[in-house]
Formats: structure tokens, C-alpha cells, sequence
């Protein structure tokens, strides 16, 4: 049972029996629901729906970028997992970026930033095979249509191309496309990408692999990004196939909760929630100092472990099973004091690398949603080009913008995360998914760099240890620990809507405490659907903070 007494929404939670879609775009969550109506499974929903949020939410999600998967219930064995993530190109190396002068870091913007291959649309594929019911060219309508048609702007995509203007002007095809009168777009103005609706064709008519990774598409995105640099070859696409994982977990209060595996964050949240479980969280408070400064301190000590270890498992052997333990995080949770704040630059004990290397902040520009269907399959999923507009550049003549997620790599030949060929790089993106009693319970997730695994667990914690609503959750006041978009100090960004005497506390017992906004898109859009065995209903909200909203039928 919920809490009656939990805080007040903007909007109330959704309850519906047959299914239920949340994203952080009206016109995505739209999609999504068509295709349930029209008897599609869950998978079918969240590709839809994904098609249509590369064309209207462009700078968060796109067919250039990677997806990771979770789903369970209906025809599911346990816990299912997909890692959509390209690797490295072959012929990306350090030596290559050294003789295009860049021996500090790889570019962040532009084709030499385009050096992984894009996961995403493989993913879709073998999800669809397994437990698509919709023919394939069918989810494809309405991103078409959207693409060659248009769309109207909304806030998020406003405010992005707003800050991006002078990005979006450097590189050809952008500013023709997201600045069409020369100028940033407002809400209500309208875009339209034939280029990529043509592409979206191809791929519905000829499916992933025949049109993208090993045809034509392939051929064009590397041709247009070969002269500027980019290491990628068709070869690299044709190489490439999503797969089939077994996802990482622990327990949580009678809930088994699941992740991807490295070289996502996921073992963060797993490590998050494993410190908190030894904290009685409920005699806290929830929007108290004892909570928000607990929550930052479980995070740093976690994000310690990450910043650490975190990269590519083929390459490094990741303790995994130790890191994932709860007599470890017993050991961890020691360090953190209930009267002042770990020194934000500190090193903790028992790491590998101490400050021998530089960590750079990873970013974030994500899109995460989440599908139930009436066959009880529940989807959490999450997509990304890594930075707002991922590397600002499209892949020649085909629309697609292209991720940047391999710039993240370090040059440092030392440097656990360094460059070599075929190789994962770390993922800051995660879906996750609770099951209770053998059955799927709650989807959830958001976007947000380094602050997906903090506002996983506010949400999580205000739903299991404090009885809220998935909107009550969604809504309540959030922050960030951390740095995100680019941000070079660590600080501890605090929602308006946390008292005053809350952030004072903050401050004496030593955190690095700045207030931002009500609402504020700097911690992530968030969504949720939990199942109510006991009615029968899907409880589903939507973040404010986005764009979108959550439909059920």
C-alpha cells in the first residue's frame, strides 16, 4: 500500500490492467501505446516508441547511439538483459588519434569523436525476434511520419538547442536541420528530418542488418565520416551483433533488483542500494538532512569503486563478485559518518588506482522508458548518444546523428579505460528492474550521467521504505551528487523544494551544497511502472522534469 500521507503531485499516477507506457515524450509514450493497442508486445512498444523518440527527442536518443535492455514476466526466462553497445573500431587506436594531433584526450564533438559503432537498432532486432508480434516495417510508422512531416519542439529539445547553437553551426547538416531559420527553435516550432525518414524507410523495408550493418547505411555513414577522421569502417558495422546477457543483481528488502553488467554503471546502483540496506532509511525521514546527506555519502563511496574499476571486462578483470558482495559493503560502510561529509576529493582505501589517473566526468544525454503488456512482459530500457547530440555530426548523408560514447576512452596507454581496438567503453546508462516473489514488480530508471544511479535509488527508496506512489516518487524533491554535463566540480545540486533548514544542516555537516530549481532537469527524467499483484493494476508516473507522460489502457 502506498502512503496517504506522502507528498503532494503535480499530476496523480496512472493506473491501468492491459499495459502501460512511460517516456519523457508525449508523442513517444504515444507510440508506444499504438503498438499495444494493436496487439504488440511490450518489445514492440518500446521499439516504437524508441524510433519515434530518435526523431522528436534527437538530442537525447537516436539510431547513431547505444540501448541497454532489461525484461521479465510473460514468456521470459527469470531476468532477460540486452547490451546494444558498439565497440571500438578496429582501427581505433591511440596512434591514430596521436597522428591527428590529439595525444591529451579524443575529441568530444565531430567525426574523430564517432568511433564507436552504434548499438542501438541491433538491439531492437534480436529483441524482435524473440518477442516481437508486430510485423518490423509497422513500428516504424509513426517515426516516419514524424521525420518527414515534423514535429513541434518541446521544452527540453528548446532549451538544448538554445545552449548547442553555436555546436549545432559548426558542423554540416546540424544547423540545416535543428536551426532552420538560423536561429534556435522555441516551443511549438516545428522540425523536420527527411533525411532521416528516408533512412527509417530503408531500415523498415529492408530490416537492421541488410540496410544498416551490413549494407548501404554502413557504407554512407563511413564515407561522410571518414574525411573528417572517424576510424569507423563498414567492416566495424558488419562485425558488430547485439546480444543476449545475463544481468548483475542483489536484494533490496525483499526485492531482487537488476542490472546490466560492467561496462555499464549498473554495479554502481547495486552498490548504492547494498550500503543503504545496513541504513534504517525509514527512521530517517524522507526531504531530511540525516537522508540527502547519507544518500551523497553511500554515492561517493560507491562511485569510488567505479571510477576505479569500471571499463571494458574483455580487457580488465573486474572483481565483480567482490564489489557486488554484502560483506563488502559492510567493509564500506564504515566509512561513511552520519555527522560530516567524506572529503570530496579524498582517496578511499582499498582502491587500485589511487590519483594516478585523471577521471573525467562522464555525461549524459539519455532517454529511459519503460513498457508493461497484458501478457504481464515488462521492459525497462534505456537509450543514448552519450552527450546532447551525441558527437554533433551526422553520418554522412543519412540523418543519423552520431554518438560521441567513445570519446570517453583516455589516451593514457596506463589508464584502465584506455584505447585500444573492439572495445566497450564506460557506460554511465542503466535500466533497472525489482522483481518480487518471482515476478516483475517495478521498471525504472532516468537519464543523467553519473546521476542515474542516485536518483534510481531516490526513488526506489521512496517507494519501498517510505511507502510513496511511483508519481509521489518521481516528484519528490531530488538531487545530484556529482558532475554531470560537463561540470568540473563535485557538488551536491539540491531541488528548491528541500527546506532550508535541510540545506544548513547540509552545509555544517561539510557537503558541497548548491540549490537549483524545482523540477530541474540537471537531475534526470524519470519514469516507473509498478505492478500491484494484490489489484491487478500497473501504477505508472512520469517525470515533470521531461516531456512526457504515461498512458495506460
Amino acid at each position: 500500500m502506498t502512503n496517504s500521507n506522502g507528498p503532494r503531485t503535480g499530476r496523480p499516477p496512472i493506473y491501468a490492467m492491459r499495459g502501460m507506457v512511460s517516456s519523457p515524450h508525449y508523442l513517444a509514450s504515444e507510440s508506444g501505446m499504438k503498438a499495444l493497442r494493436q496487439g504488440g508486445s511490450a518489445v514492440d512498444a518500446s521499439i516504437a516508441l524508441n524510433l519515434t523518440m530518435a526523431v522528436v527527442y534527437s538530442h537525447m536518443s537516436g539510431l547513431g547511439g547505444d540501448g541497454f535492455w532489461l525484461l521479465a514476466g510473460g514468456k521470459t526466462t527469470g531476468v532477460e538483459a540486452i547490451r546494444a553497445s558498439g565497440p571500438s573500431a578496429a582501427r581505433a587506436t591511440i596512434e591514430h588519434y596521436r597522428k591527428h594531433g590529439h595525444t591529451d584526450a579524443i575529441p568530444d564533438r565531430g567525426p574523430l569523436a564517432a568511433l564507436t559503432v552504434p548499438g542501438a537498432l541491433d538491439g531492437f532486432r534480436i529483441a524482435h525476434e524473440r518477442y516481437g508480434k508486430l510485423d518490423w516495417a509497422d513500428l516504424f510508422e509513426d517515426a516516419i511520419h514524424y521525420a518527414r512531416h515534423g514535429f513541434a519542439v518541446t521544452r527540453s529539445l528548446a532549451d538544448w538547442l538554445v545552449a548547442d547553437e553555436a555546436l549545432l553551426r559548426q558542423y554540416p547538416g546540424m544547423a540545416e536541420i535543428f536551426l532552420p531559420d538560423g536561429k534556435p527553435q522555441r516551443e511549438g516550432g516545428f522540425i523536420a528530418q527527411p533525411g532521416l525518414a528516408d533512412t527509417l524507410e530503408l531500415i523498415a523495408r529492408k530490416g537492421a542488418r541488410d540496410a544498416f550493418y551490413e549494407g548501404e547505411l554502413a557504407a554512407r555513414i563511413c564515407a561522410g565520416l571518414r574525411p573528417g577522421g572517424s576510424p569507423l569502417a563498414p567492416e566495424d558495422f558488419a562485425d558488430y551483433h547485439a546480444e543476449w546477457v545475463a544481468p548483475i543483481s542483489t536484494s533490496y528488502r525483499g526485492y531482487d533488483i537488476y542490472q546490466l553488467p560492467p561496462s555499464t554503471q549498473g554495479m554502481t546502483a547495486i552498490q548504492v542500494l547494498n550500503l543503504l540496506e545496513g541504513f534504517d532509511v525509514a527512521g530517517w525521514g524522507d526531504n531530511t538532512a540525516d537522508y540527502y546527506h547519507h544518500m551523497a555519502e553511500v554515492l561517493k563511496v560507491a562511485a569510488a569503486d567505479r571510477d576505479e574499476w569500471l571499463t571494458d571486462p574483455n580487457f580488465v578483470d573486474i572483481p565483480l563478485e567482490t564489489l557486488l558482495s554484502k560483506p563488502y559493503a559492510d567493509e564500506r560502510r564504515k566509512l561513511i559518518r552520519a555527522d560530516r561529509s567524506l572529503a570530496v576529493d579524498g582517496i578511499e582505501p582499498g582502491l587500485r588506482y589511487g590519483a594516478e589517473f585523471d577521471k573525467p566526468a562522464p555525461r549524459g544525454g539519455t532517454v529511459y522508458f519503460c513498457v508493461t503488456d497484458s501478457d504481464g512482459l515488462m521492459v525497462s530500457k534505456i537509450q543514448s548518444p552519450y552527450y546532447d547530440f551525441g558527437a554533433c555530426v551526422m553520418g554522412g548523408d543519412t540523418g543519423i546523428i552520431m554518438q560521441n560514447r567513445g570519446s570517453f576512452f583516455s589516451l593514457d596507454e596506463n589508464h584502465p579505460n584506455r584505447l585500444e581496438p573492439k572495445k566497450n567503453t564506460f557506460h554511465t546508462i542503466i535500466p533497472a528492474l525489482a522483481v518480487r516473489d518471482g515476478m516483475p514488480a517495478i521498471a525504472y530508471g532516468t537519464m543523467g550521467g553519473e546521476g542515474q544511479s542516485q536518483t534510481q535509488a531516490a526513488m526506489l527508496t521512496r517507494m519501498i521504505d517510505f511507502g510513496y506512489d511511483v508519481q509521489q516518487a518521481i516528484e519528490a524533491p531530488r538531487w545530484l551528487f556529482g558532475r554531470t554535463w560537463g561540470m568540473e566540480s563535485r557538488d551536491l545540486w539540491m531541488e528548491s523544494d528541500i527546506p532550508e533548514n535541510v540545506l544548513r544542516e547540509l552545509s555544517v555537516r561539510g557537503q558541497p551544497v548548491k540549490r537549483v530549481g524545482r523540477w530541474d532537469s540537471i537531475v534526470g527524467h524519470a519514469q516507473a511502472i509498478r505492478w500491484n499483484a494484490g489489484t491487478g493494476f500497473y501504477e505508472g508516473g512520469a517525470d515533470p522534469r521531461g516531456d512526457g507522460c504515461v498512458i495506460g489502457y
